[in-house]
């Protein structure tokens, strides 16, 4: 493939992330807020009520992993391409979406478990009560967002660096990542009861650490699509940034 072609379809492929990532909060506001995280009764019933609802939540996560996988392949080679001296970081972009999307997919799996087992005859809300428990972290807190700010900070980084993606770009990755790490300490307030804003089941950390890094995403999917080859073998080569002097 020219680098046009994987431009082009880097950037159709973080639109898809976009598009999947955002399709889901609708799906997760027709949960009950009222339910607390320790009431696994309820919570079998809650999970039986909106069983499809969290299978269409997994299936559009699969697709979102499988757009992440072509936008962080496409974006590595670019990043090659451009400038072989940054070919770690195009490494550890590859790295770091591999980590993402495999510790993501044990979460969706324990989701899954919860309406799965809402489905048998006599639910046990034990099951629900450790399922819900064990994907908290890794949707709603600190173990997935480590690794989002590590996934966009090299993405960030390497693109800017290459001339792949204008300057501004990086600063605009740089405050995902600083928005994502502070949103990681919530694990400390725990699954409170109710629900506040600022813990491992409250909505403050997945709106610090989630639309941030979307912003990126859009604006990076954007400009591959708009921004010819041309201009940006131009910016790598007038930067020095394609020369390895920064």
């Amino acid at each position: 493939m020219t680098d046009a072609q994987i431009r082009r379809l880097t950037g159709w492929a973080g639109v898809g992330m976009v598009v999947f990532s955002l399709a889901q909060f609708p799906l997760y506001l027709m949960q009950d807020p009222s339910l607390g995280i320790y009431d696994g009764a309820a919570g079998s019933k809650e999970a039986l009520r909106l069983r499809q609802v969290i299978f269409t939540r997994v299936l559009l996560d699969l697709l979102l992993y499988v757009a992440g996988m072509v936008f962080a392949a496409g974006l590595s080679q670019l990043i090659r391409t451009a400038n072989a001296t940054y070919g770690w970081a195009a490494s550890l972009v590859m790295a770091s979406i591999g980590v993402w999307l495999g510790v993501t997919l044990v979460a969706n799996g324990l989701e899954g478990g919860l309406a799965l087992d809402a489905q048998a005859p006599v639910p046990d809300p034990s099951v629900n009560r450790a399922l819900t428990m064990g994907y908290l972290l890794i949707y709603n807190s600190s173990i997935a967002f480590v690794i989002t700010a590590l996934f966009i900070g090299a993405a960030g980084y390497g693109a800017a660096a290459t001339g792949v993606l204008p300057p501004w770009t990086r600063w605009l990755a740089y405050g995902a990542v600083l928005l994502c790490m502070a949103a990681v300490p919530s694990m400390y307030g725990g699954p409170a009861e109710p629900r506040g804003f600022y813990n491992a089941a409250g909505w403050g950390p997945v709106l610090i650490a989630n639309f941030p890094p979307v912003i990126w995403i859009v604006s990076a999917s954007v400009l591959l699509l708009r921004r010819p080859t041309s201009v940006v073998q131009a910016a790598s080569a007038g930067s020095g940034y394609g020369k390895g002097k920064r």
